[in-house]
């Protein structure tokens, strides 16, 4: 370990090389005492964009009744917005909001499905991050810093607590509305860790991972013979010079044989009973949400550690009519509530939702009032919004049917307990049994951690 060139992580790729399951030598050594972990997986679920809280999860009935009133200039003063300047007009929800489940939780017609498993979210209502454009905003979440080249969530996870898995990636990313994440490929990149801890993109349509597949002509006997050659080339250099990127090539090469069998087999949702298709709302062959939900849990049965899930068209400007938060909303909620809310139930009858942990949400919130591009139009829409947004956990050890926090009678800023995106990266590790100042990796001189130097778990979150 001194003499290695990144140390862990040379070890780590090591370790996964001669087969072990753990891709990170980290859980004892590196973080200490931990705390007891409720989640042994997660899937997060990203709205890129963001979801407008006020007309989802957050109602104001105040709001409502001030519609078309010009703001108050305190809410403006000191504050930027992305496409707002002068005095907008107060926006309540055209959406109709009702109270749900044993608690009574306000949720909105929108997402009818969400609303008949209220009892499992456990809603917090007074996010809030430091950022207001989206890839900033998104790499915040993910990677603990606005700019690009930190390990992100699903990379840390996996370099502290491994796989459970031989023959699937630990952390496994799907993408559904054909669009990228804002923050690219950092958003769920390695950064400085070595690669092996990189999520793996796999597709619901085609091939499911490009590039797995053999060269036409080229037999299963022939590639293993290959990868040998390769393997033994990789190890003379990794013999002579010490990198870690070397071992973790030659894992990255085992890892994509074993998975020319099992990730055709764990992708093919044709597999499915018709009845499970139904509920997801599913189309083998296709590309969506849905199909990616679907997937996810088949990921998380089958050992994979970390899914993220990303889907694009969630920024309500109401610049169009798909991205107003009238009927634009209410189309792009059916494709996601149907979906996310048969997960949810999907994992409960199996088994699973006890110790997988289910996050919902986007990188910021939305203005309570009117974009200012769209102050003359029909269509209602909202700017970004970063003083306070709403997002869920489920399962994995959160507190079911449980509202935290809560925003001014007018959806401008946090009233009560406020949860900074650090803390919420914080209380994540903590479910997963990991004490987040201790999950550390040495980079140019320091100790760098998800939470960067910040983030308090919000112990009232955990059931």
């Amino acid at each position: 370990m001194r003499e290695s060139a990144l140390g862990l992580g040379a070890l780590a790729a090591n370790f996964l090389e001669s087969g072990s399951r753990t891709l990170g030598a980290t859980s004892v050594s590196q973080m200490g005492s931990q705390p007891k972990a409720r989640a042994k997986r997660v899937i997060y679920l990203h709205m890129t964009g963001s979801p407008p809280n006020l007309d989802l999860f957050d109602f104001k009935p105040a709001l409502i009744s001030r519609t078309g009133e010009d703001c108050p200039q305190s809410f403006l003063e000191g504050r930027e917005f992305a496409f707002t300047s002068g005095t907008p007009t107060l926006l309540g929800t055209p959406q109709t909001f009702t109270r749900v489940g044993k608690h009574g939780t306000w949720m909105s017609a929108a997402i009818p499905h969400l609303q008949s498993v209220a009892d499992e979210l456990c809603l917090v209502h007074s996010m809030y991050t430091d950022q207001f454009n989206h890839a900033p905003a998104e790499l915040l979440i993910y990677t603990g810093s606005a700019r690009a080249g930190r390990p992100s969530m699903g990379s840390w996870i996996t370099y502290g607590l491994g796989s459970e898995c031989d023959d699937l990636p630990a952390f496994v990313v799907l993408i559904s509305s054909g669009v990228q994440p804002n923050g690219g490929k950092s958003s769920f990149g390695s950064g400085f860790l070595p690669s092996v801890y990189q999520g793996v993109q796999c597709r619901s349509k085609g091939d499911p991972v490009l590039y797995a597949s053999d060269p036409s002509g080229m037999s299963r006997k022939v590639r293993r013979a290959t990868l040998d050659t390769l393997n033994e080339l990789n190890q003379l250099q990794a013999d002579e010079m010490g990198h870690p990127e070397t071992l973790t090539r030659i894992a990255q090469y085992e890892l994509a044989f074993r998975m020319q069998t099992s990730v055709p087999e764990v992708m093919d949702i044709s597999r499915e009973t018709r009845s499970t298709l139904d509920a997801y709302g599913a189309v083998p062959g296709e590309s969506s949400l849905a199909n990616n939900c679907l997937l996810a849990r088949r990921l998380v049965e089958s050992g994979v550690r970390f899914v993220q899930l990303f889907d694009w068209g969630w920024d309500y400007h109401g610049t169009r009519e798909d991205s107003g938060i009238g009927d634009g909303l209410v189309k792009k909620c059916a494709t996601m509530d149907r979906p996310v809310a048969a997960l949810i139930r999907d994992l409960k009858q199996r088994g699973l939702l006890d110790d997988t942990l289910l996050v919902w949400g986007g990188e910021f919130g939305r203005t309570p009032f009117r974009e200012g591009r769209t102050a003359k139009s029909t269509i209602l829409g909202r700017d970004h919004y970063p003083d306070c947004f709403t997002m869920w956990l489920a399962g994995g050890g959160a507190k079911g049917g449980f509202d935290y926090g809560a925003t001014d009678e007018l959806g401008f800023g946090v009233s009560e307990r406020p949860v900074h995106v650090h803390d919420l990266q914080a209380t994540i590790l903590h479910l997963l049994g990991i004490e987040h100042t201790r999950l550390t990796y040495r980079f140019q001189g320091r100790d760098y951690r998800l939470t960067d130097v910040h983030g308090n778990v919000v112990h009232d979150l955990v059931a």
